[in-house]
């Protein structure tokens, strides 16, 4: 067994390196390069064999997005439960991937709302009227308002992250207890996956009949009977071709050919 530990080193790393999460983005994975970015220095640290730092480098390459002050929080976790890897062989690593997706979606709605949502209006508010009367006071009043506050969360992100990965770990790795918040993290992914499918997809037809005299809305009738149903079926289409290893920017190109076609013809509103 390994005894490979993290030192704050790594840590500090890792909080440097979350200041880039949007600085490498695509449709495909969205912040995920720069997570892996992030997390490197452990990875490093942890992993002597190449191998090994191949497949933690790949575990962290997938699709990851979250609000940028959360993310030194979620790094903090991973790093913990990567160093349990290194040390653990009976590990499942899949339970990190799984913390991932059920941790990014409901702190990106914190994020959103707390810093993007009311940090930075309120800070735009004290700091507007300084700024207006042309006092240079405006613009630095505002970046300390907004930075020091979020500065502190990315810091203590890391800080407690790691510190709660490694207890709650502790606790649990010679129990049952882990198979089972891996099964409910998976669990909690999945809701938010499929939730973020239903809100954030828009796909309706206005197909509408006149049968004896009496309107007959085809739309209103799926919401009736299955609602969301066309996202649904509009996620399967792009799942199946996901898992034949279509590439990215020829679904975008079939998204926007198909949508333009089906809303010239009355089929999609």
């Amino acid at each position: 067994m390994n005894s490979n530990k993290l030192t704050q080193k790594e840590l500090r790393s890792g909080f440097w390196r979350s200041f880039a999460t949007s600085h490498a983005w695509h449709f495909e994975r969205q912040q995920h390069m720069a997570f892996c970015y992030s997390m490197i220095p452990a990875i490093k640290k942890l992993y002597p064999n190449k191998e090994d730092r191949i497949a933690a480098y790949k575990r962290h390459l997938e699709f990851y997005n979250c609000q940028a002050t959360m993310h030194p929080l979620i790094f903090g976790i991973s790093a913990a439960m990567e160093e349990e890897n290194a040390n653990n062989e009976k590990f499942d690593t899949s339970s990190i991937s799984s913390m991932k997706v059920a941790l990014m979606g409901p702190l990106a709605g914190i994020g959103d709302s707390l810093i993007a949502g009311t940090l930075r209006i309120i800070a735009t508010g004290i700091a507007a009227g300084l700024c207006a009367a042309g006092s240079l006071a405006g613009p630095l009043l505002f970046l300390a308002i907004y930075n020091i506050p979020t500065i502190a969360m990315r810091f203590y992100g890391v800080k407690y992250g790691y510190q709660f990965g490694n207890q709650l770990i502790t606790k649990i790795a010679d129990s049952d207890v882990m198979n089972k918040i891996t099964t409910a993290l998976g669990i909690v992914g999945l809701m938010v996956i499929g939730a973020m499918c239903a809100t954030n997809i828009g796909v309706t037809t206005p197909i509408a009949f006149n049968i004896s005299g009496v309107a007959f809305s085809l739309q209103e009738t799926f919401d009736s009977i299955f609602p969301r149903l066309l996202p649904l079926l509009t996620i399967g289409i792009f799942y199946k071709l996901n898992k034949n290893h279509v590439n990215v920017l020829k679904q975008i190109v079939i998204i926007m050919v198909a949508g333009v076609a089906l809303g010239a013809l009355g089929i999609l509103g």
